[in-house]
């Protein structure tokens, strides 16, 4: 099933900053084949669900190995079945 998601992965316990560990999660996103946009709080992604799923789960594992013990997901998704539709579509909706 094609969707946009909306992704935000917080490391927890890291101190007051989390910059590295953002930088880390972002060069996983930008290696998948995935269309994404980061934003301020999270980054927008557009997909297979299985497949964002997937990514979310490797995410995860980086921080694991960067000796993260505790992170806070919010996902949230958006799908359509009566048409595709993409990100760029749906704010060209809007503009």
């Amino acid at each position: 099933m094609k969707v946009v998601a909306d992704l935000c992965i917080v490391p927890m316990g890291v101190g007051s900053s989390v910059s590295p560990y953002v930088r880390a999660i972002k060069a996983i996103i930008d290696a998948s084949p995935l269309q994404a946009e980061m934003h301020a709080n999270g980054t927008n992604i557009e997909g297979e669900l299985s497949e964002i799923c997937a990514l979310a789960e490797r995410c995860e594992a980086r921080l694991a190995e960067l000796g993260v013990e505790r992170v806070f997901f919010t996902m949230t998704f958006s799908s359509r079945r009566d048409k595709a539709q993409t990100m760029a579509d749906k704010l060209a909706a809007v503009s």
